[in-house]
C-alpha cells in the first residue's frame, strides 16, 4: 500500500503537549446469551492537543467499543462500563456521566463520525437542517444564525455550491460529500476530540484520500484533535503520530508511529504490517498476501496465557501459561513505548 511508504505530511504543531483526553484502566462489559465478555480490558491512553492517536487491529479487537465507551454510546442495556476513567479536560469523568449528562457532551466537546453516513444521518432531513440541528442544540443561537454556519462548515469542508446542498437530502449527495456532510456536523461546535471509526472504509480509494487530506487540514484549522480507528495500517501511517495495537480486548503494542513502523515488536503487529499489499518493483507484479493463521479468540474463553499464543509463530511454553504485562521492552529503544509480549521481557518483574 502506498500510503505506507510515501513520506507523511509534517504534523501540526501540538499545543505544549496539552492533555485533552486521558483513560486509565477502562474496561467495558456487553452482557450476552452465554454470559458476560470484556470487550475492552483494563485500556489506557493519552490523546494530546492537536494529535491524531490511531487505534489499530482486526474485527473484534474491542477498537470500536473503546471509542463507544469514550462516546457514552454502548449499546443499552449489555453494555456498561466496569471500571476505570475517561477524563475528558476541562469537563471530567465521563465514565460517570449519565446519559444526560452525556448528551450535553456529545457534538459539543466530543463529535463522532461513523463508518457508514447513510446509516447515521437521517434520510427524511435534508444535510443542512441536522448539522443546524446539532449546532442549536449545544449553542445558544437561533435558526438563522445555525443556517449561516451550517453553510460556512459546507463550504470548510469542501462541498461545492454549500448554499444549494444545505437543501439536499442524504440520497442526494455521493459517499464522499455525504462523508464530508459528516464531518462538517462532527466540527459544527468545535469540539475538543473527533472520534473518527473507520471514516474511510467505504469510499474509493481516490475519495479516502481526499477526506484523510481534509481532516488533516481541518484538525489544525479547527484546532480538534483525533481518535483514529481503523484496521488499515497505511491510514495509520498518513494521519497518527500515536498507534495502539489492539488484539482480544486489550492493547498489545503501544508507540509512536514511525518507531511502529520501523520495528514492530509484538508478533501480532508484525503480522498485520506484513499483510498489507505491495507491488514487487524487481518482478512489477504483487506478491502473495501474508496471512495470520487463526481468528480473534472467542472473549469468552480466552487462552490461559497470552491471547495470540494460539495464532502466534513464536510462541513458546511460557506464553501458553502467563499473560504478559504491557509494559517498556527490556531491550530499550524509543522511550515512552510499550509492548505485551515475553519475547521482550527476558527479565521477570513484579507487574
Amino acid at each position: 500500500m502506498a500510503a505506507v511508504t510515501k513520506a507523511r505530511e509534517p504534523d501540526p504543531p501540538a499545543a505544549a503537549n496539552e492533555v485533552v483526553l486521558r483513560v486509565d484502566g477502562l474496561k467495558t462489559e456487553l452482557r450476552v446469551e452465554h454470559g458476560t465478555l470484556r470487550a475492552v480490558d483494563d485500556v489506557s491512553f493519552l490523546l494530546r492537543k492537536g494529535d491524531t492517536l490511531g487505534i489499530v487491529g482486526e474485527s473484534g479487537c474491542g477498537k470500536s467499543m473503546t471509542a463507544l465507551s469514550v462516546m457514552g454510546l454502548l449499546p443499552r442495556p449489555i453494555g456498561r462500563i466496569a471500571a476505570g476513567s475517561i477524563d475528558l479536560a476541562g469537563v471530567g469523568n465521563l465514565a460517570g456521566f449519565s446519559n444526560r449528562q452525556m448528551m450535553k457532551v456529545r457534538g459539543n466537546q466530543v463529535s463522532m463520525i461513523f463508518q457508514e453516513p447513510m446509516t447515521s444521518l437521517n434520510p427524511v432531513f435534508s444535510v443542512g437542517f441536522q448539522i443546524s440541528e446539532a449546532i442549536r442544540n449545544h449553542q445558544n443561537v437561533n435558526q438563522d444564525v445555525a443556517k449561516r454556519r451550517s453553510i460556512e462548515m459546507l463550504e470548510l469542508v469542501g462541498i461545492p455550491l454549500p448554499q444549494m446542498r444545505f437543501d439536499n437530502y442524504p440520497h442526494q449527495l455521493s459517499g464522499g460529500m455525504r462523508q464530508r456532510v459528516m464531518i462538517a456536523m462532527a466540527l459544527a461546535c468545535r469540539p475538543q476530540i473527533m472520534l473518527a471509526d473507520e471514516p474511510t472504509t467505504a469510499l474509493d480509494v481516490t475519495i479516502q484520500a481526499q477526506i484523510l487530506k481534509l481532516m488533516n487540514r481541518l484538525k489544525v484549522e479547527v484546532g480538534t484533535s483525533i481518535l483514529l480507528i481503523t484496521h488499515d495500517l497505511g491510514v495509520i501511517a498518513k494521519m497518527a503520530q500515536r498507534v495502539l495495537v489492539m488484539y482480544a480486548g486489550v492493547v498489545v503494542e503501544e508507540a509512536d508511529v514511525r518507531d511502529l513502523f520501523a520495528r514492530p515488536l509484538h508478533p501480532y503487529t508484525t503480522g498485520l504490517l506484513k499483510s498489507i499489499p505491495r507491488v514487487d518493483p524487481s518482478v512489477g507484479r504483487k506478491k502473495r498476501l501474508h496471512t495470520i493463521e487463526g481468528t480473534v479468540p472467542n472473549l469468552l474463553a480466552l487462552p490461559r496465557g497470552c491471547r495470540f499464543s494460539d495464532r502466534c509463530p513464536e510462541v513458546h511454553e511460557r506464553c501458553r501459561q502467563e499473560e504478559p504485562p504491557l509494559a517498556p521492552p527490556d531491550e530499550g529503544g524509543p522511550g515512552n513505548r510499550q509492548v505485551r509480549c515475553w519475547l521482550h521481557r527476558a527479565t521477570d518483574t513484579d507487574d
